[in-house]
């Protein structure tokens, strides 16, 4: 049966201050709405992208192109552009496009002070004509963190918002309509993910400059291990990576590394994990001469290797 609500002096101020709330959210929305495009770039329907700058760059999902040409955007006024891809990087799951536009109007981003657990957050995309949105908080805020292909993410932001079809590459714009980041159904296996402003900042760099992200290369594959308990005092970590393959003609082999050898550190930072190994070998380092110290035959030492670059 219906509800019916009576609007008394008692609970007057309590309705008001909703309705200030609702027109709050209405506002943020229509504000935020010329920074929101539409993306059709694969088969299964548009989804949405991120005014990135004034002069046409426009951020997305790399999981949501499915092609490198015959891309279009659609703007907020309803015109459709024909649209470059600039690169991708399918480890963040992001891909930067260009039109050629001007007076673009990108969102202003969100500081770290202003997402917390809790925050008020709107999810908006743009998978039809007009701007669409949903509502929910921060649910998750942590520490820096990979995605299974080794993309580096600056840190974990999860929400509780509905990624309805089409949202992904869309904005999560926080209670003052800043950016919090891009929204993406293709990381998370339900999650409701969000690669923040600053890594999509971090990314886009690397694809304005070189179409892709650079990631060093040493050619070698390799298993966790345990260290001796002398070599672990010594060297105050607990664990290494043994070698177990060694491509041929790979700068590990051009370095003389060998199957056995165990990696316990790389341009001295300590290399106690996979994930240490892919956070040495940083874009900054490929073709840098880098010292690596391995254990071999029970006895550290150092070797020299030129950082390749990850195809």
């Amino acid at each position: 049966s219906p509800v019916t609500v009576t609007i008394t002096k008692e609970n007057q101020p309590m309705s008001q201050a909703m309705q200030d709330l609702s027109n709050g959210f209405a506002d943020i929305v229509a504000r935020s709405a010329p920074s929101v495009a539409r993306v059709e770039g694969r088969r299964r329907g548009p989804a949405s992208g991120i005014v990135w700058s004034a002069d046409g760059l426009i951020v997305t999902a790399n999981h949501v192109v499915h092609r490198d040409d015959r891309l279009s955007i659609v703007l907020a006024d309803g015109q459709t552009y024909e649209t470059v891809l600039v690169g991708r990087d399918p480890s963040t799951d992001l891909a930067l496009l260009k039109v050629a536009a001007s007076g673009l109007a990108p969102l202003p981003h969100a500081t770290e002070t202003e997402m917390s657990v809790g925050h008020w957050v709107l999810a908006l995309a743009r998978p039809g004509r007009t701007v669409q949105a949903t509502f929910g908080i921060v649910s998750a805020l942590g520490e820096g963190w990979r995605t299974p292909m080794g993309g580096q993410v600056d840190h974990y932001l999860q929400t509780d918002v509905v990624m309805y079809p089409g949202f992904s590459g869309g904005p999560l714009v926080g209670a003052n309509g800043n950016l919090f980041g891009l929204n993406t159904s293709g990381l998370g296996q339900g999650a409701s993910l969000t690669i923040p402003a600053v890594t999509v900042a971090r990314v886009i760099e690397s694809l304005q400059a070189h179409g892709h992200v650079r990631r060093g290369y040493l050619g070698v594959s390799t298993q966790r291990v345990r260290l001796p308990e002398d070599i672990a005092g010594t060297l105050g970590q607990k664990a290494g990576l043994l070698v177990i393959s060694v491509e041929t003609g790979s700068p590990a082999a051009e370095a003389g590394m060998s199957l056995g050898d165990t990696i316990v550190s790389l341009g001295g930072k300590a290399i106690a994990r996979h994930e240490d190994l892919l956070s040495a070998l940083s874009g900054d380092v490929v073709g840098q001469k880098e010292v690596m110290q391995i254990l071999r035959g029970g006895r550290t030492q150092e070797v020299t290797v030129k950082v390749g670059e990850r195809q």
